[in-house]
Order: C-alpha cells, then structure tokens, then sequence
C-alpha cells in the first residue's frame, strides 16, 4: 500500500519536462495549507459586567437609542450643523479617501490569485552587409502564472480584506469624533452666549448703581470712595465682555472650519443668542461588552490585528520555493500576409521553480519583523479596549458629578439673587453701607456665571458620554459607509 502523500512513479520518456513540473505543481497545490482566514485577537482585558456607577443596562439595547443622538437634543440649529459637517468635513472625505485606498490594494492583492496575459505585436526590417534587407513580423500571447502553493498571495489578501475593515472602522471613528466635535463647540458657543448675556445684565444693574450711588454722593450722603467702589465693579464685569466676545468668535470660526468652510461671517442663526438645548435624561446604557463591539476604534484595532497576522503568514510562506508556468502562443513570418499560414504558428511552454537558497537571512529577519508588528498592533488593540472603557466611566462619573454640581449652583444663584434685590432695595432707603450692595452683586454675578458654564458642560458631558458608547455606529453602519463610498471611475486600460 502507498503512502498517502506517496507520488506515483512516472515514466517522463517523450514527455516534456514543463507538463511533469505543471502536474507536480498541482500536486503540491492540493497538500498546501491554507493561510488563516480570520483571526479573533484576544484583547487580554477582563471586561466587567456592569458600569461601576450602578446605572442600569441592557444587554441587547437597540443601536437606535444611539444613533443619530444629537437629534436628542431637541434643536434644529444642532441638527443641521452635524448633518453639514458630516457631509463636508475634510477629515470624513480624507477617511472615506483611505477607505478607497484599502478597496483599491485589496482588488490588487487578489489579482495574483490569477494568470496574467499580456499581447504583442512587432514589425522588423533589417540589413546586414550587402544582403537584401530582410522583415520580420510577429504577433502573440503570452501568459504567465505562479501558483499560490504555500499561500503567500492569500495570506495577503486575507491581510488586504482587513485593512478594509481598520479603513472602515476608522471612517466610522472619524464620523463619531466629528458629530461629536461640532456638539461640544456648538453648546460650547451657547454656553459663552448664556455668560456674555449674564455679564451684560449684570453690567447694566451695575450701571444702574452706579448712577444711584454718584446721585447720593451728589446729594451729600456718600463719599467718593462708594462711587469709585461703584464704578471699579462696572469697569471689572464689562472687561469679561471682550474676553467672551472673542471665544464667541473663535468658537464659530470652528464650527465654520469643521463644516469644511472658511470661517467668515456666521449664519444668523449662530451669531443670534439661543437657549442652552438641554441632554436628555432618558439614556439607556448598554453592557460593557457591547459597548466594545459598538466603538469604531476598537473594531478597527481588531482588524490590524488581523491584517498583522496574515502578513505573518505572508512572510512565512516568501521563505518557501515558489513556481511559475508560462507560455506563448504567437506567429511569426517574412510579410504580414505569412502570418496567416500554419508555418508562422509558434508555440512555448515554460515552467520554473525557485527556492531562496541563502539570502543572509533576510527573508527570516522579515518573518521577525512582521512578528514583532503583529504583537505591537495585539498591545495597541488592548489599550484601544482599555481606553474604551475608561471613556465611558470617565464620562459617567462627570455626567453624575455635573448634575449634582449645577443643582448646587442653581440653589446658589437663586439665592443670590434674593440677596442682590434685598442689597439694593436696603441701600436705596439708607439701611446698609455700600460694600454689601457690591458684595451680593459680585456673588450674583458669579453665581449665574457658574451656573451657564456648568450646564454647557453638563450637556458636553453628555456628548463624551455618547461617543464614548461608540456613538451609535454599529458594524452594520459600517457597512452602510462601505456602501456610500463611489466606486473609482474607470481611466482605461493600463
């Protein structure tokens, strides 16, 4: 009984030796091993069942509660602005370019998967000496091809298809961080409007108190240093006015650059002041696992990982012999009407193995360096995870902290406020010195500053929050951005 890997003996007696390499060829072909098809990295991280803050979660939550999430806010202004930016962005266009480019080199990688033909054709003349000068005319094929025995070209592919998939993941991420990027400024202006409107309130009632106070010094039942007190506390709130005015304006420059536009003069619709939107309380939390297969980033991780290991198997199978089959199929005759006898025909067949003999040991230093890239990439894909997890706790923990810090705040300002119309009614009518009307004004005046400022960061808090659960981007919505991306119009042939 023969071996099961025996080969039988041939008799190559009139037979040519490029049909024994081709039937060799395939021989080898059946007993090579495939390279791997896919590889599930192990991110080495133990993720935990639920968030530390004890909210609530759902191990099969709808991607919906999340998508589209800055419609939660309720403004149409918001609404717009990231619909525009996520059209326009440079970066989502440079993204969606990088995407094309991995579409492109995967369509590149697999064409060796196949023979390649090529056609020529030439025309001669020539003269030698005192002899007549003699044409030479030929047409023809040839066709070569290299069979993947040890799986090389595979293997790249198998590491193309992946960078489709990083590529894909990292549109998804950009697309994430942009929406995210135009919230944060868009509540970040609403937030400076709500403070330049306060401190111009303010200004006026110091304005207004300042004419009470210079009245009574008037009339003899004031000094001067009350007025100068007065007016030093005008001067201070209305220099927080250009300071506000100018990260008004910076922060409309970035709205403007982030929509892919030159930053000119805003829309009437961003320079006019508008409520703060407010987050909604309703956020429904989603498990920590999920929140991993849900974040871009962390499945465009994935994908290196697997694109690394495939090149592994890439650069092992360079080290192995390699085989080429060629032939030619074409004619060849003195005048162009020659080439249509049977005598023009000329026919070739060609096969070759290679095997890298000594080479210093390049091809093993390679297998070495795509080794050490492979365990790189495996040690960024566990700090992409570790990082996810650290952005939704960190975001939980300011969301919680913000809420109890502007109902502080509020009771505050509230507070002071009482305190402002008591100081001033008080000081109208001669009950109280001059130091406590500036007193409660400056307190009021911070008060309510605060109080704009944190609610800006509440609803910022918000916004980290949704990115940091992958901001809706599933991997079916990453096939949706495969499917959007315009194919590459056709150039001719090379």
């Amino acid at each position: 009984m023969k071996h099961p890997f025996e080969f039988p003996r041939i008799q190559m007696r009139n037979t040519p030796c490029a049909v024994w390499c081709a039937a060799l060829i395939i021989a080898l072909s059946g007993c090579a091993a495939a390279p791997s098809a896919r590889l599930t990295p192990d991110h080495g991280v133990t993720v935990p069942a639920t968030w530390s803050d004890g909210t609530p979660v759902t191990a099969d939550a709808a991607s919906a509660a999340l998508a589209h999430w800055w419609e939660r806010f309720n403004d149409p202004v918001l609404t717009d602005l990231v619909t525009r930016s996520l059209a326009a962005s440079t970066d989502v266009r440079a993204a969606r370019a990088r995407l094309r480019q991995a579409r492109a080199q995967r369509d590149v990688s697999a064409a060796g998967l196949g023979p390649s033909v090529t056609a020529a054709a030439s025309a001669q003349r020539s003269k030698s000496g005192g002899d007549s000068a003699v044409s030479q005319y030929r047409a023809g094929f040839d066709a070569s091809w290299e069979p993947d025995i040890f799986g090389a070209t595979r293997s790249g592919v198998v590491a193309a298809d992946a960078d489709i998939e990083a590529s894909a993941g990292g549109l998804a991420d950009t697309r994430v961080s942009v929406a995210a990027e135009v919230a944060l400024a868009y509540l970040q202006l609403r937030g400076l409007q709500a403070r330049l409107g306060i401190a111009r309130e303010n200004l006026a009632s110091q304005e207004q108190t300042l004419r009470l106070t210079q009245g009574r010094a008037q009339a003899g039942l004031v000094t001067s240093l009350e007025v100068e007190q007065a007016r030093a506390a005008v001067e201070q709130t209305r220099a927080q006015l250009p300071v506000l005015e100018t990260g008004i304006a910076q922060t409309l420059n970035s709205l403007a650059v982030l929509a892919g536009q030159a930053p000119g003069a805003p829309p009437a619709a961003l320079s006019a002041m508008a409520p703060l939107p407010a987050a909604p309380e309703d956020l429904a939390l989603i498990i920590p696992a999920e929140t991993l297969r849900q974040r871009p980033d962390v499945r465009a991780a994935e994908a290196q990982v697997v694109a690394a290991a495939a090149r592994v198997d890439q650069a092992t199978a360079d080290r192995l012999p390699s085989f080429t089959l060629g032939g030619s199929l074409g004619l060849s005759a003195l005048t162009v009407a020659g080439l249509s006898e049977g005598e023009a025909v000329l026919r070739s067949l060609l096969a070759s193995v290679s095997l890298p003999v000594f080479d210093n040991g390049g091809r093993r230093a390679q297998v070495r360096v795509r080794q050490a890239t492979l365990d790189e990439v495996q040690e960024n894909y566990r700090a992409v995870v570790l990082t996810a997890l650290r952005d939704v706790e960190d975001a939980l923990i300011a969301l919680r902290k913000a809420r109890e810090q502007l109902a502080a705040q509020r009771r505050a300002a509230e507070a002071a406020r009482n305190a402002a119309l008591l100081a001033d009614n008080r000081y109208a009518s001669g009950l109280i010195d001059f130091q406590t009307v500036l007193e409660t004004q400056r307190t009021l005046l911070s008060a309510q500053d605060g109080v704009a400022g944190t609610e800006a960061e509440l609803g910022a808090d918000y916004v980290r929050l949704y990115k940091a659960l992958g901001g809706g981007w599933t991997p079916s919505a990453v096939e949706d951005d495969l499917d959007d991306v315009p194919p590459v119009a056709a150039q001719g042939s090379p």
